[in-house]
């Protein structure tokens, strides 16, 4: 009989993600980048496409220990066609309007600096690669935002959602 050995896990809120070793591994076996505000336009505006993986605490969205063992599935299934980062909470809070997903964690790709979609929450495999395929062969496009509608005294401003 085979006797488990327990990986300490860090369940507090707020606890380093890097402390997880899914987390931790992104980078230590896989090589990812971890893309932060000083690093950020440098990694995203790179020639090609991108595949930004937006962290989120693992205590609060068990989902992202998920989405750290399926990026690294993902980038083999498609090997070569994409640089992988990874933003850590902090980093994916601060960046994650600029793309406008909805449900965490999520997965953004870009092609030469510019949006072509993301996959937001968890899905099942077969979408995964679906998805990501179709990803690849998209344009980019304009990500999605928080509309806010603009009126001026005369109602809203010609062009704003008229």
């Amino acid at each position: 009989m085979t006797i488990p050995i327990p990986i300490p896990m860090p369940l507090a809120a707020g606890a380093d993600a890097r402390s997880y070793p899914l987390i931790a591994g992104l980078f230590s076996r896989h090589g990812y980048t971890d893309v932060r505000a000083e690093n950020f336009a440098a990694f995203t505006q790179r020639a090609g496409h991108t595949l930004l993986l937006f962290t989120e605490d693992p205590a609060r969205f068990k989902e992202t220990l998920d989405l750290a063992v399926i990026v690294p599935e993902v980038a083999r299934a498609f090997p070569d066609r994409f640089a992988v980062g990874v933003l850590l909470p902090e980093a994916a809070r601060a960046f994650q309007p600029r793309y406008g997903f909805r449900r965490w964690p999520a997965v953004v790709m870009l092609r030469d600096g510019e949006y072509v979609g993301a996959v937001d929450g968890l899905r099942n495999w077969d979408e995964y690669l679906a998805e990501v395929a179709v990803l690849l062969e998209a344009q980019p496009s304009r990500p999605p935002t928080v509309g806010i509608a603009v009126k001026g005294a005369q109602g809203a401003a010609p062009g704003c959602g008229d």
